[in-house]
């Protein structure tokens, strides 16, 4: 955990890494740590918010490298994984509909290259695939736009546990 002060005051390199795992872009974290100070949490969290905004594709691209495929079972102890595995709580063990996912999200990478992204914190098992299956019907660009939304909600859900555990 750390606190606002904290933040504010300890040096840019070592909140770097905690900010790389809410977003693997390294121009994003850089740029929330140079507009230090902040006022309170939520001047963070809508700084965040800001610069996620502004994303390039290959931002996006790069950041999505650093997502486990939903449903997949996230292995590893890093706060990362450990992050993934509470998002995706909501994905269960039903074998049907794991399977199911699977199949989706290999229909999702062959049709737009990449895996598909979405906000899971909240969500069962049951809408995330209702999610899928219908963002496979949607072109590229709005897909492109869709993808780079839901990075910047678990970026911003992310930067909020920084300061919650």
């Amino acid at each position: 955990m750390v606190t606002l002060s904290e933040f504010n005051s300890t040096a840019g390199e070592r909140l770097r890494t905690d900010l790389l795992t809410c977003c693997d872009v390294p121009e994003w974290a850089d740029a929330v740590l140079a507009d230090r100070p902040y006022a309170d949490i939520d001047g963070v969290l809508a700084r965040a918010d800001e610069l996620a905004a502004g994303l390039s594709g290959a931002d996006v691209d790069r950041a999505l490298a650093a997502h486990p495929r939903i449903g997949e079972r996230v292995t590893g102890t890093g706060t990362g994984s450990a992050w993934s595995r509470q998002e995706q709580a909501g994905v269960g063990q039903d074998v049907a509909i794991a399977a199911q996912l699977l199949d989706g999200n290999r229909a999702y990478e062959k049709r737009f290259g990449r895996v598909f992204l979405i906000c899971a914190t909240g969500l069962s098992a049951e809408q995330i695939l209702t999610n899928l299956h219908e963002r496979l019907a949607n072109d590229d660009a709005a897909e492109a736009a869709v993808v780079a939304g839901e990075l910047r909600k678990i970026a911003v859900l992310r930067l909020r546990k920084v300061f919650e555990q």
